[in-house]
């Protein structure tokens, strides 16, 4: 007598067989066609100085040498009041063109700066983080962009710390 199971498990280790085929062919034919795989940027810049300075202002200076004159074109969303500290979800876009880079900083964190990001040429200048933040603070949004600095910013509630409180 045939176990009626049988037939089911040659046809799922077939099916299995054949996607995994299919798979192998398509890295083989994205090597063969010339398909580079996306590989991240030289870190020889990074801006380990910036990432250590404890107040804001200073941070900025650290980070791009200059101030940042404040905004309407960069949009920043941020909660009112954050539950927990260690997850405070932001998000920037900005109308402005020819952006390089976005940073975020929380003012009053042990290191002011929390985020730093390239923006590559022809990307859509959107960038969106989860923060960490110590306490109750500004956020502060940077939009470098054509060779100036914007800015906008906003306070953030914090109702747990994230940094240890």
């Amino acid at each position: 007598m045939i176990d009626p199971s049988h037939g089911s498990v040659d046809a799922t280790r077939r099916l299995i067989l054949k996607g995994a085929a299919v798979v192998a062919l398509a890295g083989v034919a994205g090597i063969r066609f010339g398909l580079a795989p996306a590989l991240a940027a030289a870190n020889d810049k990074y801006p380990n100085a910036a990432f250590k300075v404890k107040g804001a202002d200073g941070a900025i200076e650290a980070l791009y040498g200059r101030t940042a004159e404040k905004s309407d074109k960069v949009k920043m969303d941020a909660p009112e009041i954050a539950e927990n500290g260690a997850v405070v979800p932001i998000s920037v876009t900005t109308s402005l063109s020819d952006v390089t880079s976005i940073s975020f900083l929380v003012a009053e964190n042990p290191n002011a700066l929390a985020a730093s990001y390239r923006i590559p040429a022809g990307t859509m200048p959107s960038v969106a983080n989860r923060l960490k933040m110590a306490k109750t603070s500004n956020v502060i949004a940077i939009v470098e962009a054509g060779g100036k600095l914007y800015s906008a910013s906003k306070e953030v509630k914090v109702t747990i710390g994230g940094c240890g409180g």
